[in-house]
């Protein structure tokens, strides 16, 4: 008797926006678990695992930070990718719920921000403190607090140089017991010289006594990063901008598209019902 051979002579599952969601959750699944690894490897550097003690802040950790994102990242592009590849509903459902919530908590942050600009200013104000406190006690943060002064601000301290006496390596009174750094600011803090190679680090030593034999202002940045960062977004404010809206465009394609491969899925499964 001859076997009657059923063919599907066309597809309900729409193959290009099955491999579109695929390969684009892909790149962020991988990405997700390669800053989830920086992240532990950061932490396991730091002993944090065994000596949890160590943590002054947190949520100011950048090691924690980072393992926050990659496992928000590595969640959202696993579930996109394999859904899309298994054809699994349940899995895209979780993606467009995952974006839907991601994309929410974007936007409220986004409009709180706005409205309560005084409040976030001063969160900013008391996370820099922190850092500044605890500036050798973590490499992590020593080394952010750098890259914001020297690579991307340009500053010194919250409201200028002086802010370094909140810690105890550089406070002026630390010269009592041998401090070297008393009375000084972290290089980061010292303007660039020209056709410098090699960056001095005791370049902010003794920029801050009374006594300073140089003209200060032609040494270090006497800028204080608080107000460095409200110049840096008002004139980026168009690029902020852009960035955000394109995020928020993709978020939105990326739903709109998990729930049309979950619609074709669910009207294949019904044709062969």
């Amino acid at each position: 008797m001859p076997v009657k051979r059923y063919r599907r002579d066309q597809s309900e599952v729409s193959c290009c926006l099955k491999y579109v969601i695929f390969g684009f959750n892909v790149i962020f699944w991988l990405l997700g678990l390669s800053i989830l690894a920086v992240g532990v490897w950061a932490w396991t550097e730091k002993d944090t695992f065994n000596n949890l003690s160590r943590l002054t802040n947190i949520a100011l950790d950048p090691a924690f930070v980072f393992i926050v994102a990659g496992l928000i990242t590595f969640t959202i592009g696993f579930t996109g990718c394999v859904g899309a590849l298994r054809e699994n509903t349940c899995l895209l459902a979780c993606y467009a719920i995952f974006l839907a919530i991601l994309l929410l908590l974007e936007m409220t942050a986004g409009i709180l921000g706005f409205i309560f600009k005084d409040w976030i200013k001063a969160q900013a104000t008391n996370g820099f403190q922190a850092f500044i406190v605890h500036y050798r006690d973590d490499p992590d943060q020593q080394n952010l607090i750098d890259w914001i002064q020297e690579k991307w601000l340009h500053c010194c301290g919250i409201e200028g140089p002086k802010d370094w006496d909140r810690n105890v390596y550089f406070n002026c009174s630390s010269e009592a017991v041998g401090s070297r750094e008393a009375c000084g600011v972290p290089f980061s803090c010292c303007k660039p010289k020209r056709n410098e190679i090699i960056k001095n680090k005791q370049c902010g030593y003794d920029v801050r006594k009374p006594d300073y034999h140089f003209e200060v202002t032609q040494i270090i940045y006497d800028k204080g990063c608080l107000q460095a960062g409200e110049e840096w977004l008002q004139s980026n404010l168009l690029i902020v901008a852009g960035v955000a809206v394109g995020i928020a465009f993709l978020q939105i394609l990326g739903i709109c598209f998990a729930q049309n491969l979950r619609a074709d899925i669910y009207a294949q499964k019904a044709k062969w019902n």
